[in-house]
């Protein structure tokens, strides 16, 4: 996603939009992206320093905290959010951080960085919760944040379509392609993709982003301009939580009392 830019609309039209409107970005630099590609990154090296040299056919830090149900349900709950830092090979890494970067960068200086931070953990969280009451099989990978992240994109240019104008009907159809494709590509046989935990991601993103994320109105600013000011508050962000992460959470435990 690119950020909007201002422009000159056209006369007739409401005399707020016969002048350039700014966008002031939440934050001016990615660093919650960056820091997240760093660390992933990072993690991955461990992974294979252990599965090639330390301890060769064993990926130790996989076994420490990847999605494995019968250790989630014996207490070890951190295995819902870190399988988002392991990957099981270079292609697999690759592409999953090749997503968060370019994804990431725009929607982080829309979204600011804690709100950023909580979007991709929760869309994280809630991909592995879902695949931990519907998939039996072992996961990792961060796909489920990203997807989150993705449908996140999809609610900010639908909910602020005025802002991205007429490129938003394209953006919004090329995100869905993306969307259904990778869902489909995860149906065929042999992908050994989880596609309950990007689905998971899915609806962990559309909850919090349709809470909480930027909803823009235009108003008047000091120096007789105007700007895209984002009308989200405090109270929204924690909505947004609720919606998404608690959801899904009074699901998990229902999970564990029913064993």
């Amino acid at each position: 996603m690119t950020m909007p830019e201002s422009n000159t609309p056209a006369p007739g039209q409401p005399v707020e939009e016969r002048v350039p409107v700014i966008l002031r970005a939440s934050a001016k630099q990615p660093t919650v992206t960056y820091t997240i590609l760093g660390v992933t990154i990072l993690v991955f090296l461990v992974q294979m320093l252990f599965k090639n040299y330390l301890t060769p056919g064993y990926d130790w830090p996989f076994l420490l905290g990847g999605k494995i149900n019968q250790y989630i349900l014996k207490g070890e709950v951190w295995r819902l959010i870190t399988p988002v830092l392991l990957h099981a090979n270079w292609l697999h890494i690759g592409f999953n951080m090749y997503a968060l970067y370019t994804i990431g960068i725009s929607l982080e200086r829309l979204y600011g960085h804690k709100r950023f931070l909580a979007l991709y953990l929760i869309a994280g969280y809630t991909g592995n919760a879902l695949s931990f009451l519907l998939s039996p099989v072992a996961s990792l990978g961060a796909s489920t944040a990203i997807f989150g992240m993705v449908m996140a994109e999809a609610v900010l240019i639908y909910r602020n379509k005025r802002m991205f104008g007429a490129r938003a009907q394209g953006m919004l159809l090329n995100l869905g392609l993306v969307i259904v494709v990778n869902l489909a590509f995860g149906l065929s046989a042999g992908s050994g993709i989880d596609n309950w935990g990007h689905l998971g991601g899915l609806l962990g993103g559309l909850g919090f982003a349709w809470v909480a994320g930027p909803k823009y109105r235009i108003q008047p600013v000091n120096n007789g301009g105007f700007e895209f000011k984002d009308t989200v508050t405090r109270e929204n962000l924690w909505w947004g939580f609720l919606l998404s992460a608690g959801l899904f959470t009074a699901v998990v435990i229902g999970k564990f009392i029913v064993g």
